[in-house]
């Protein structure tokens, strides 16, 4: 099945760990993909989507695999950034995140991937900047998934 790269017309763009890492990591399999979507986003003025908790996880990733150098300009350049926003994890996102998350108890999801979900939803996001099996799953197109796959 052919996959579209392009980003729904004037909805951000969320961005999972696996997006994030596979920007920032040159090494990564879907490096080039991922800066060639976010320049792409970058010069059609479009905004991307995070949330606290993918930030959490991207920094340890980073850290865990040896790039903990990439942390601090990360964290800098994404929480100044004007083009992504952070949706953080009250109580009440938090308690909605759980109950999503124990509804689906079938899917192998991550409490993180809920999370994701429950923002992407309420957020009205198609798209996600993701290699992640999950998103396309909880019905949501992840945007670097290899089209064979």
């Amino acid at each position: 099945m052919s996959r579209s790269t392009k980003s729904s017309t004037a909805r951000p763009t969320f961005v999972d760990t696996s997006g994030f890492y596979s920007a920032l990591v040159a090494r990564d399999d879907e490096h080039e993909r991922a800066a060639r979507l976010s320049a792409g986003a970058r010069a059609r003025h479009a905004s991307f989507i995070t949330t606290d908790y993918v930030l959490d996880e991207t920094v340890t990733l980073l850290a865990a695999r040896g790039h903990r150098h990439l942390v601090e300009p990360f964290l800098r350049s994404t929480l100044r950034s004007a083009a992504c926003h952070v949706e953080w994890t009250d109580s009440e996102r938090f308690a909605k995140t759980a109950a999503f998350f124990t509804k689906h108890d079938d899917q192998t999801w991550s409490f993180t991937d809920c999370l994701s979900f429950v923002v992407m939803r309420d957020l009205r996001l198609r798209d996600a900047l993701t290699k992640d099996a999950h998103f396309d799953q909880a019905g949501f197109v992840a945007l670097l998934r290899r089209e064979t796959e």
